[in-house]
């Protein structure tokens, strides 16, 4: 922790907030103060922004092979310090070692997806049909870019972002989740360690989130935002960003359905189940919120789950043989404790879990429900906690009505041996990913993302680099 940066990083340079002020950042395993960080008010904003600016032009002129391999060389360095910066992220954030190395591992590879994506930036040429004029087509980076990242994934949500923002030619204003900022500072080390430009990126670690973003997003000068959060932020942002005409992407919020048809292996579907929801302690917008199971095999996939689920152990994500860690805050853990009580009252039964530990930390246990009432509050809320709600449905049509009568459409996970159904079911989801016997979707080369609700845009995968480049046409007169 003592050769982490707290500061701010400014066109290349480590700084204290312009008024001094700084913020907390709490260990979830026991609600100890680990260190405080600079607290970015509107005038670091500000001096961020024009730091970014200044550095566009330069940096969208790099040769993309330069841009490769600062990326490829911050990969490396990543890798090379994985169990330094999975300790920093299980300190911040609660997740067990374990899984903080899996992130840090599925972060590089963000950055050396996107190292070799940097070449490949190509446009197009052509006569036109009435054939006055050639066409030709270029790609260039879209300016200046706000990115916005939570605090579930903090590494993996930075590198998602700044790789392809990096290997396009945009510079970048990064804010990162208060209660996660060491993982962010970390990050911008590393890639000044790379070598990257002073000032294409920079890093505002804020607990005002409103006075930092908002004059960014009106004042013209930033082109792009990326955010990744709740929905309701996201509209708010929207808001702020239409004023500017500031191209967006979002990835918001989910509801994922999780569809086990009387078919299916009951082997994978466990397996499946306890990927799709304890990943992250079920702290991830692709946990699995809903789980439809067909009336014949949900009391045998109920208990096996439950044995499953009862079997993890809780604690501090630093000590050996944990498997799940405390949540972010208490705030999550209240919500969470409030989602299950309304369940409960509404006749739900307890298979395990269930009820918050006395002592410190925001811990709360492997809960699975049952008899689940679909008027329940987290049937339409996003749980966000290792909880997972049973609900049984009897035909093929029926479960897709219920698995679609949300705002959200992230992700969907449907279990069957059937190949036809799974065609079937998988096309008729309102989902931007379905994972077919399978509880993990998410991978740096393929495009994560959502419809309705759940967000605008994709992010990773060969069209991840999309969203921060615009076309230009030339129109050139055929002599």
């Amino acid at each position: 922790m003592t050769d982490t940066p707290t500061q701010l990083f400014i066109g290349g340079a480590w700084v204290d907030a312009a008024d001094g002020a700084t913020l907390p950042v709490d260990d979830p395993a026991t609600g100890e103060i680990l260190c405080h960080v600079a607290d970015a008010g509107a005038k670091d904003a500000k001096l961020a922004e024009e730091a970014a600016v200044a550095a566009q032009e330069t940096w969208a002129r790099t040769a993309p092979r330069a841009r490769s391999e600062i990326l490829r060389r911050a990969y490396e360095l990543i890798i090379e310090r994985t169990d330094e910066l999975a300790h920093l992220m299980t300190a911040e954030m609660g997740k067990p070692l374990a899984e903080a190395r899996g992130e840090v591992a599925y972060a590089a590879e963000f950055f050396r997806w996107f190292s070799e994506e940097a070449v490949r930036i190509d446009g197009g040429s052509g006569v036109l049909p009435d054939g006055r004029n050639r066409m030709l087509l270029s790609r260039r980076p879209v300016g200046p870019c706000l990115l916005i990242t939570p605090w579930n994934f903090p590494l993996a949500m930075g590198t998602r972002k700044i790789g392809p923002a990096v290997a396009a030619g945009c510079t970048m204003v990064l804010k990162p989740a208060p209660q996660t900022p060491l993982s962010s500072l970390a990050l911008a080390a590393i890639l000044q360690e790379a070598g990257l430009p002073d000032g294409v990126l920079n890093v505002v670690t804020t607990s005002r989130a409103g006075e930092v973003c908002e004059p960014l997003l009106r004042g013209g000068r930033i082109r792009k935002l990326s955010f990744t959060g709740s929905t309701g932020v996201g509209r708010l942002l929207l808001a702020q960003s239409a004023e500017a005409v500031v191209r967006t992407s979002m990835e918001l919020g989910g509801n994922a359905p999780f569809v086990v048809f009387e078919d299916a292996d009951p082997d994978k579907a466990v397996d499946g189940a306890m990927v799709a929801k304890m990943r992250n302690m079920g702290e991830a917008c692709t946990a699995a919120n809903r789980f439809f199971v067909h009336r014949s095999v949900a009391e045998e996939f109920g208990r096996r789950l439950a044995e499953r689920m009862g079997a993890l152990v809780v604690g501090p994500g630093t000590r050996d043989g944990v498997d799940v860690g405390p949540l972010i805050d208490r705030t999550g853990r209240a919500k969470v404790e409030e989602l299950v009580a309304d369940a409960v009252e509404r006749g739900a039964r307890v298979l395990v879990g269930g009820r918050a530990p006395e002592g410190p930390g925001c811990f709360y246990p492997p809960t699975v429900l049952t008899d689940v009432d679909p008027g329940s509050r987290l049937m339409d809320t996003e749980i966000f906690g290792p909880v997972a709600a049973i609900l049984t449905f009897d035909d093929e049509d029926e479960v897709i009505r219920r698995a679609n009568d949300t705002p959200w459409g992230l992700v969907g996970y449907v279990f069957t041996e059937s190949l036809d159904r799974a065609l079937r079911v998988s096309e008729r989801l309102e989902v931007g990913m379905v994972g077919l016997n399978t509880g993990l979707v998410s991978n740096p080369a393929a495009p994560f993302g959502g419809v309705k609700q759940s967000g605008l845009g994709r992010e990773g995968g060969r069209v991840g680099i999309d969203e921060f480049l615009e076309y230009q046409y030339l129109a050139v007169p055929v002599s």
